[in-house]
């Protein structure tokens, strides 16, 4: 087991979201305190030993949040957010992605290394109303927590805010000779955290929220929960714990600064566990945590915080005795060398609110920004051009690969970065170097995860290419996106309003 216990937050606190112009605080709800809910987990159609089934449906619906009205929401196999699908590496996945909304979505899967743009999800797949897309693909990573969420350009933004954004859970044999809790809903418990201001009758209003640097809301949501707790019945539990906000950043700690291990970060397990007091997630970053409550009396309550603020109590009820260990050695971490000859790739993050951009550039669908070689390992130096005065912290992701965090500014990664990360936040004026490589062909997106910016034109694309097995894409187009969307919403096409395009429109910009 690692010695030291890191008790602080790592990232530049002159770049917390707190900062921020538009910073809405989180308020402790003042509603009764309600059962966490757990999402349950996906059935498959059909499943056999090598093959499995699911169909995944994003429909509208009605949720109860607070006393009152039901909240009108979007969800993936329900009305809220989604149920967990999982994926055993090795097997074959046929999904059917059914869209039961009453306007085009598409489904990317975060963090599942899969060909794109069509099977990946992103603007390039979409799903019309009342049209189901089938996608097949094997599961060939590690074990890991994933997610998936709706991402039309230029409304990937509104749409997770009304629901759209669910689990994934990547398996595999050598997660499971570890001695971790994996009782799904008992000592095995998925958070994702997400924020939300209720309007008149319990309703949200994207538009009257929304801001080009990230929409928040003051009330805390657990698993489409407000105010939620857990009974804990064993003494340790596992934590995959989700960063699905728009655009906050949380910063965790428990009550009397309980000690806990992180075992996993967005692409899997950790080559070795690490202890935290404090532990800070940019949006779309996952880490596992294992929390010990074997010197917390029965009858007690464990707080989880973000800052000052309580957003999940964990009542301790009776539970037998644990004393499994965590080896000191947990997985062996793939580090491939570098291709020779290979240039630094070189990505710049700039500007904040309608201003943007990625190189110095918006996002165009049906433009190619850089290609890389399947199999060819690189350098990717990130840069976040931001002033450290005012500034913000910029996460940014990439489509279609697991990357390793080399260095920050120059210096060793965080101690949690050791592992496979498809999101890394990146501080005012830092430079995070990356080692990339695709193990599949496609076109994909990169971009910042602060979604509000993604649809803002912070975003790009690179295609992974075969020169062996060369393939053309069909990428969609903004008029015919244009077209779709205001024929669904019954409006003329110059009516049509996306909240992305304001950012484009401020700038003198196209989409």
């Amino acid at each position: 087991m690692t010695k030291s216990i890191n008790t602080d937050y790592f990232f530049d606190e002159a770049a917390y979201n707190t900062h921020d112009g538009g910073y809405v605080p989180l308020a402790e709800p003042k509603t009764p305190q309600q059962p966490l809910r757990i999402p349950p987990l996906l059935k498959p159609d059909k499943e056999t030993a090598t093959d499995t089934y699911y169909t995944v449906e994003a429909q509208a619906g009605e949720t109860q949040l607070l006393p009152g009205k039901k909240t009108k929401t979007w969800g993936y196999n329900g009305s809220l957010l989604g149920q967990t699908v999982v994926f055993p590496k090795g097997k074959t996945m046929h999904i059917d992605l059914k869209n039961s909304l009453p306007e085009l979505t598409t489904f990317h899967w975060h963090g599942l290394n899969v060909p794109g743009p069509y099977t990946d999800g992103g603007c390039h797949a979409p799903v019309y109303p009342g049209k189901t897309r089938h996608i097949d693909f094997k599961v060939d990573q590690p074990a890991a927590t994933l997610w998936l969420h709706a991402h039309p350009c230029p409304s990937t933004a509104e749409q997770v805010w009304h629901g759209l954004a669910g689990l994934a859970l990547v398996t595999d044999e050598e997660e499971a000779k570890l001695p971790f809790p994996r009782n799904y809903g008992v000592d095995d418990i998925p958070l994702v955290l997400q924020d939300r201001r209720f309007h008149e009758d319990n309703q949200w209003d994207y538009e009257a929220d929304y801001d080009p640097d990230g929409v928040q809301g003051p009330t805390p949501m657990i698993n489409g929960t407000i105010n939620p707790y857990f009974d804990v019945s064993t003494q340790r539990i596992r934590l995959r714990i989700l960063d699905g906000a728009n655009r906050r950043e949380w910063r965790l700690h428990f009550s009397d600064d309980l000690p806990f291990t992180q075992i996993a970060s967005d692409g899997g397990i950790l080559p070795s566990p690490v202890k935290f007091t404090h532990l800070m997630l940019t949006c779309a970053e996952r880490a596992e945590i294992i929390v010990d409550f074997g010197d917390v009396t029965p009858g007690q309550t464990v707080t989880l915080y973000s800052d000052d603020v309580p957003i999940v109590r964990f009542r301790v009820h009776d539970f037998a005795a644990d004393d499994v260990t965590l080896p000191s050695h947990l997985v062996d971490i793939p580090d491939p060398s570098v291709t020779p000859d290979m240039p630094v790739r070189k990505v710049v993050m700039s500007g904040m609110d309608e201003a943007v951009m990625m190189d110095g550039k918006k996002f165009e669908m049906q433009r190619i920004d850089a290609r890389q070689k399947v199999g060819n390992v690189e350098l990717w130096d990130v840069t976040n051009t931001n002033d450290m005065e005012g500034g913000m912290v910029h996460p940014f992701h990439m489509h279609g690969t697991q990357f390793l965090v080399i260095s920050r500014n120059g210096h060793a990664p965080y101690a949690n970065e050791h592992g496979f990360k498809d999101t890394v936040g990146v501080n005012p004026g830092e430079t995070v170097r990356l080692k990339v490589w695709f193990d599949k062909p496609g076109v994909f997106m990169y971009h910042c995860h602060i979604i509000e910016h993604e649809d803002g034109g912070m975003m790009a694309q690179i295609e992974a290419f075969d020169p062996d097995h060369p393939q053309t894409y069909k990428l969609m187009d903004m008029d015919t996106l244009m077209k779709a969307v205001a024929e669904e919403r019954g409006i003329d096409v110059k009516d049509l309003h996306l909240a992305g395009m304001s950012s484009y429109e401020k700038m003198g910009m196209k989409m």
